[in-house]
């Protein structure tokens, strides 16, 4: 072999033969981090505590082994995995998809709402009166083939629906949606169970920032998060539920990470350009046999976007699964959520765990197999309804005597862009997988059914090492001076700090307000092959609702948030709660939610396991039982308790670290999704 390093790198096709550095540089890669006796990942061996912060697990073929989240971008930069591709998450990436099959999957979404819609699809006569109704409906494009192709899909979908207990997937599989979930009885005990966090003190209730008053914040990740440079976090140990409180501020201050560690970056010149220098300094040092610091890379990057945070990160639960079917403990406390006070409700949210499970199963699937994602229409040439070269003469522009040709052509040419549109594609006839898709091989051998290599199953994959999740309760509330909630921002969940994979959203209790929804969108891959005429892109926004020199972000539909529901859907779509208001607007109304977002099994992340209670108030009241202190004057007392500033963390601080998080996070969503990837 010829050529200079960065030449090799560049010819390199991922097999190791062909890459003679291929074992010096895989040895500068992380092993995976040891696990203590609880199966948890010691804190030494953590993303930003023993190990780099933008750290991430790869497998043999030295990919990502993390489900796709929409903040890993392609120019995020990974200090381990020297040889991840951008080809290796493009996969991951759902391609452009035409405007007719967004209506197709929104129409199911919307049939499977109806009840008893499992036995209604082999109704003819309702499934002729719905066919009426949605071709005679006033601005939805739909034809017979997309509407034939939606109860002929429906029909297959039932046999999921009865197997799995009434778990319905829609848009593609990537957002399941349950209103049997969560039994009647359970609800009604989520709701006594939360009733002490809602009845304190009007001074107390902590109203969402910038909410108006309406957003009530019973337990939110972002108050008292772990805070690089100030909270503590323990080296040797982990808590527990009983003395995660008395064990406040014990610990290492936790450094803030080096900046290289948390930055996607840009080149000025040629982004593939500046990727090969930089693996080419990397392997020089390897070959020689030392490891290159990263602030001796050379200095000509453009930092602009921050998937990472250097400053904060929410604190998730842990959660043992390796019990028996439905067995959920939660092991370390909920951030906020106090473990003696609120013991009923931990027990609660843990039942409220199990039956979110099969959701979440559901949901990351698709991505652990994007392969077998079915296009159900496919659009690979843009043809016109009228093709006004062809036109009869009558309707063309004639030039004038007096003009001279090239204004002539612009002009003709206007009238053909004004005049022209471009045929609306059609599906074909839906076929049960895998016939539907060519990639038999994911399936089990003469069924339908997905290889269990292919499927998640977090029980089944992740038992042993258990779950992290991140638990927020928030209540909407609405009063006749307030009538309305004007809807949420479109965002993300979380930096890649939390390494969020999915969320469940449970609505248990909705009062006197109009039906709410959920709206998704999501980043679709724009490398499509498409047969075009040049220099058009009018098709773009008539086919796929896009602009040729906007990004590829497509609105996919959206999910009713009916009381009871259960729903769960991937960090790989961005999501935006609807606007609602007061049926009654002479009464108040409400909307209270669990968010449970589940960190990505792949990776443990630093948790409440490993940063004790930070909370001043719970450390006082623990502080005020204590023997020696309990014996002095109430006065002297609250002398000793005050003297104490440096840690814990007070209410008043906490408040407005909250605000820095949240304007930092604010900064992040609008860098990556108002301005696309």
């Amino acid at each position: 072999m010829t050529g200079t390093i960065g030449d090799f790198i560049d010819q390199w096709t991922g097999d190791d033969s062909t890459c003679p550095h291929v074992k010096i540089c895989s040895s500068m890669l992380p092993q995976d981090p040891p696990k203590n006796y609880e199966g948890t990942a010691s804190p030494p061996y953590l993303p930003g505590f023993g190990l780099p912060l933008n750290y991430a697990p790869v497998d043999d073929n030295r990919e990502l082994a993390l489900f796709y989240n929409a903040l890993i971008v392609e120019d995020v930069l990974h200090k381990e995995s020297l040889f991840l591709t951008n080809a290796n998450w493009r996969k991951h990436l759902l391609p452009l998809t035409t405007l007719r099959e967004f209506t197709m999957l929104r129409l199911m979404n919307q049939l499977t709402d109806k009840l008893d819609w499992d036995k209604k699809v082999f109704d003819e006569a309702i499934i002729e009166k719905w066919k009426a109704e949605a071709l005679s409906a006033e601005g939805l494009d739909i034809s017979p083939a997309m509407f034939d192709w939606c109860i002929a899909e429906l029909q297959y979908k039932t046999k999921q629906f009865k197997s799995s207990g009434g778990l319905v997937t829609v848009y593609d599989g990537f957002i399941v949606k349950s209103d049997v979930s969560i039994s009647p009885s359970l609800q009604e005990t989520l709701k006594t169970a939360v009733t002490p966090l809602e009845n304190i003190p009007d001074r107390e209730k902590d109203w969402h920032p910038g909410s108006g008053e309406r957003v009530l914040d019973l337990v939110h990740p972002s108050l008292f998060p772990l805070v690089y440079g100030r909270s503590r976090i323990l080296k040797e140990d982990v808590t527990s539920l009983n003395d995660c409180i008395e064990r406040c501020g014990e610990g290492e201050v936790i450094p803030v990470p080096p900046s290289y560690q948390t930055k996607g970056w840009r080149s000025p010149e040629d982004k593939e350009e500046r990727k090969r220098k930089e693996h080419h300094q990397r392997v020089q040092h390897a070959v020689a046999g030392r490891e290159l610091d990263d602030d001796r890379l050379e200095p000509n990057f453009e930092w602009w976007r921050n998937p990472y945070s250097r400053r904060f990160q929410w604190l998730p639960c842990e959660v043992d699964i390796s019990g028996e079917e439905d067995s959920v403990k939660i092991t370390s406390y909920i951030n906020n959520l106090h473990p003696q006070h609120h013991k009923n409700l931990y027990g609660v949210i843990e039942k409220i765990i199990a039956r979110a499970i099969p959701l979440w199963n559901l949901t990351l699937t698709p991505l652990r197999s994007p392969e077998t994602i079915v296009q159900r229409i496919q659009y690979k040439e843009v043809k016109y309804e009228l093709d006004p070269e062809k036109a009869d003469g009558s309707e063309e522009p004639k030039q004038e005597d007096d003009e001279d040709y090239h204004h002539f052509y612009c002009r003709r040419e206007r009238w053909i862009k004004r005049m022209r549109r471009a045929v609306q594609p059609e599906p074909g006839v839906f076929c049960e997988p895998p016939l539907a898709t060519p990639t038999s091989q994911y399936y089990l051998d003469g069924t339908d059914e997905l290889d269990p290599q292919f499927t998640v199953d977090l029980r089944r994959d992740y038992g042993e090492s258990g779950l992290q999740i991140i638990v927020k309760l928030a209540n909407i509330h609405l009063t006749p001076e307030k009538p309305e909630y004007e809807g949420g921002t479109w965002h993300v969940e979380g930096q890649l700090n939390e390494h969020i994979c999915s969320t469940a959203l449970y609505y248990y209790d909705n009062e006197n307000i109009t039906a709410s929804t959920l709206a998704f969108r999501r980043q679709s891959d724009p490398n499509v092959k498409i047969t075009y005429e040049q220099n058009t892109d009018d098709w773009l926004q008539t086919v796929f609702g896009c602009s040729g020199d906007g990004p590829a972000v497509q609105d996919i539909g959206s999910i009713d948030t009916r009381e009871g529901r259960l729903i769960t859907f991937p960090n790989i779509f961005q999501h935006q709660v609807q606007p609602f208001k007061l049926v009654d607007p002479t009464k108040p109304g409400h909307r209270k939610i669990l968010a449970l977002f589940l960190v990505d099994p792949h990776i443990q992340t630093i948790s409440t396991a490993h940063v004790p209670c930070q909370q001043k108030e719970w450390w006082m009241e623990a502080a005020r039982t204590n023997q020696a202190l309990s014996r002095l004057p109430v006065e002297v007392q609250q002398l000793v308790v005050d003297a104490v500033d440096e840690f814990p963390i007070s209410m008043q601080e906490a408040k407005q670290l909250r605000e820095e998080l949240m304007a930092e996070r604010k900064s992040v969503i609008k860098l990556f999704f108002e301005h696309g990837q």
